[in-house]
């Protein structure tokens, strides 16, 4: 679970100078940014199973 979230934090910083550049108008940039995005959509929602597994455990005797 807390590799996941690590593996987001990861992306998101390493999105960090590709959005500054895209920002400035580079368009290479622009994509490998949506990329990282889509990855990021994809680690968050792997984290959110993740809470929800440890929601249902937590709630069975």
């Amino acid at each position: 679970m807390s590799a996941n979230f690590e593996k987001l934090v990861k992306i998101v910083e390493e999105t960090r100078p590709d959005m500054e550049k895209a920002e400035a108008g580079n368009k290479s940039a622009a994509v490998r940014v949506r990329k990282s995005m889509q990855e990021v959509k994809q680690v968050a929602q792997d984290i959110r199973k993740d809470m929800m597994d440890v929601k249902k455990a937590e709630s069975q005797p």
